[in-house]
């Protein structure tokens, strides 16, 4: 299949190479031209602006954006609707915010466009090992596409999961959970290392992986990391960033009356890694002070 593609970051170069290497033809965009260069030079095929990569494309065309969610693909998409002409396709393969998609959608097709949405697990090792695809859109436009995601998804990794937004739903519940497997193994881990016995981390973390119902693809990642940088992690720093799927699950759940605690809690451990010294910390320990002279600790 010959198909148009916008942002080559680490996520993006690789689909290309992933489709590339499946026999599709893929005319490739990025903002940074050096980027379109080197991806030229595996096999895709090189376009410098957005006009140029829509001129390449037969009728119907496909175009996938694979950038930061929010502004920067709203833009792509601005850039998009001056060239594209009824009948062609949008593909938002991003973590876009499902509201976001419902009112493309709309915009898109009383424009004769279609729009799908590709919710995309699978980070950095997605080229070796394939990426997991949630797909929202009407099916009149995500069928005609299943080559490619075939080819992007390893056995069994594609599903068309419903209509607009549905993608990007399911992806951001899929990155709550996420939220909350890290967040656990990362408590358990600590208790370990807090403990009085000399435990190898990076051992337990290995044995785990075989036969223990734990086992899991985050635990695989949890050997690497300490077999890579050691089990005391010297070289990081506890500040743990969220891009968004997170917060908006967690509104989902209050908005849906659904009791999600874990994933709810998950989340504020990461605002709280990212304070230096919690305000909130230091009036508890004012409060216990005051109340029961319990001791403090100055700065």
């Amino acid at each position: 299949m010959r198909i148009g593609f916008i942002g080559l970051g680490r996520m993006g170069a690789n689909m290309v190479r992933r489709l590339l290497r499946d026999g599709h033809e893929i005319v490739a965009y990025n903002r940074t031209a050096e980027k379109t260069t080197e991806i030229a030079t595996e096999g895709a095929e090189a376009s410098y602006s957005i006009a140029e990569l829509v001129s390449k494309l037969e009728r119907p065309r496909a175009v996938w954006i694979m950038v930061p969610a929010g502004d920067a693909t709203e833009a792509q998409i601005e850039d998009l609707l001056e060239v594209l002409e009824p009948g062609d396709t949008i593909i938002d393969g991003g973590n876009t915010n499902f509201h976001d998609d419902v009112r493309r959608q709309k915009s898109l097709a009383a424009k004769g466009l279609g729009y799908v949405d590709a919710g995309t697990s699978g980070g950095i090792w997605g080229l070796q090992v394939g990426y997991a695809l949630m797909v929202g859109g009407e099916e009149q436009f995500v069928k005609p596409l299943e080559p490619v995601f075939h080819s992007l998804a390893p056995e069994g990794g594609y599903l068309h999961v419903g209509g607009p937004g549905a993608g990007h739903y399911v992806k951001m519940v899929h990155n709550g959970i996420e939220y909350g497997l890290m967040q656990a193994y990362a408590e358990g881990f600590e208790i370990m290392h807090a403990s009085d016995y000399a435990l190898d981390l990076g051992a337990i973390s290995e044995m785990w992986m075989h036969g223990s119902v734990v086992r899991s693809w985050l635990l695989e990642l949890m050997v690497g990391a300490f077999q890579s940088q050691g089990q005391d992690l010297p070289h990081l720093r506890g500040w743990v960033a969220d891009s968004g799927e997170g917060r908006w699950t967690v509104q989902e759940a209050i908005d849906h009356d659904v009791p999600a605690p874990v994933i709810t809690l998950s989340l504020l451990t990461r605002f709280r890694s990212r304070q230096d010294d919690s305000y909130g910390a230091k009036v508890l320990a004012a409060l216990r002070n005051e109340f029961g002279g319990h001791a403090v600790k100055s700065e």
